[in-house]
């Protein structure tokens, strides 16, 4: 059986804790404007809370270097998201 694409943008901590990358999950959702994505998050993150989960434990905003066409890197911010955000979000 194929793995579906939410399983397999997962990534593993230096503890082996799943977590999945905004950014990531964007592009499986095929958001051409990360910025639009943000506003799903946010709404994901207002569904966490009234679900009576601490934020924080779900949403973690991080900054990552990524390369760009140059071959250079620069810092873009990312939310690290458990299992229980990227289904709300999803």
């Amino acid at each position: 059986m194929k793995e579906n694409q939410f399983e397999t943008i997962k990534r593993l901590d230096d503890n082996q804790s799943e977590y999945w990358s905004s950014r990531d999950l964007a592009k499986v959702l095929e958001y051409a404007d990360y910025r639009k994505f943000l506003n799903v998050v946010d709404k994901a993150k207002i569904a966490c809370e009234n679900s009576g989960e601490v934020i924080n434990n779900h949403f973690v905003h991080v900054d990552e270097m990524v390369q760009i066409g140059s071959g250079a890197e620069r810092t873009v911010e990312t939310i690290y998201l458990s299992r229980y955000a990227g289904c709300l979000i999803v």
